[in-house]
């Protein structure tokens, strides 16, 4: 969550009139993420967030608000979009797409505890399932491809010891990634700043746009090396085994899935290496940015590299 648009509060007031959600009260810029521009945003009726999508194509960006609601609807602890007079969740506020959905109470924990981590991978496990009955078909944007086609892109500009990283891993996940791993839309960046608790209650996950279908074990791999990684890069076996068990509680994990376990948790390092590097060397203008330090992903990854699997399921 970033502000890469500025909106001035007449502006926002002038566009809340379609809305039957009293007047503007404030308006507040968020600086975390790297996505979007969002707003707290503060009526007569109550506190939401309003959100600007910047690099979303607009045709696609109905897709992402219906599967919040969706999700909400089937009680999973989310923001819930709210629709305008006219019925629409999503118009046009300073020329691109825009969407207020309720504000969650609670606050992220940035060093979550065993219990925390049973409870985000409890929900994983019951999102990708409610997910799965959600008929509409949504890409995933930072798939395996988008990563191959950044890499080519990043590697010229990294020192020699980083383009051979980077250049080596993309072969092995060509060579390894397998092809035949249960798929459904995944959330694909539940990262501790996007995990809402009250006490050891889970209590909101925040920011679907880089949802889509892809592996659903991926995901899982995407949690662990947020939640569970020590500074060194190193799993800590406590955290990662609550979490993985209570995923595999809601959704056993086949055979195949335990196999390709390593490769998985290489190919998310690798992921937010690289999405961290492209922020990095090829920026966009923001008022409000967060950047994320890429060389952390690159020592989780070189972690995941030296010890294959070192977080087993206890299941």
């Amino acid at each position: 969550m970033s502000v890469f648009t500025q909106l001035s509060a007449a502006q926002v007031a002038a566009w809340l009139e379609s809305y039957s959600l009293g007047t503007l009260q404030s308006l507040t810029g968020i600086s975390e993420g790297v996505q979007n521009s969002n707003f707290f945003l503060s009526t007569t009726h109550g506190d939401y967030v309003l959100t600007v999508f910047e690099q979303v194509p607009a045709a696609q960006v109905p897709r992402y608000v219906q599967l919040l609601a969706h999700l909400a609807q089937h009680g999973l602890p989310c923001p819930a979009p709210v629709a305008d007079r006219s019925r629409r969740y999503v118009s046009a506020l300073g020329g691109k797409p825009a969407v207020i959905v309720s504000r969650l109470a609670g606050r992220s924990e940035k060093s979550p505890n065993v219990a925390q981590c049973t409870a985000i991978g409890d929900m994983l496990a019951r999102l990708h399932r409610v997910a799965g009955s959600w008929p509409e078909a949504l890409p995933h944007q930072r798939d395996s491809h988008w990563c191959a086609t950044v890499a080519s892109e990043i590697a010229p500009l990294l020192d020699d010891a980083d383009g051979r990283l980077l250049r080596d891993e993309v072969a092995h996940q060509q060579a390894q990634r397998p092809g035949d791993l249960p798929r459904g839309v995944i959330h694909a960046d539940l990262f501790r700043d996007n995990a809402l608790f009250t006490g050891d209650r889970l209590s909101g996950v925040l920011d679907f746009y880089f949802a889509g279908v892809d592996d659903l074990l991926f995901d899982l791999a995407v949690t662990v090396n947020d939640w569970c990684a020590r500074p060194d890069g190193t799993l800590d076996d406590r955290r990662c085994a609550a979490l993985l068990d209570a995923y595999h509680a809601q959704r056993p994990l086949l055979a195949a899935e335990h196999a390709a376990w390593p490769t998985l948790l290489r190919a998310a390092a690798l992921r937010f290496w690289l999405s961290r590097l492209h922020d990095r060397h090829l920026p966009r203008a923001g008022e409000l940015i967060t950047e994320r330090d890429p060389d952390a992903y690159r020592t989780i990854l070189r972690a995941r590299i030296a010890s294959g699997s070192d977080c087993p399921w206890r299941s």
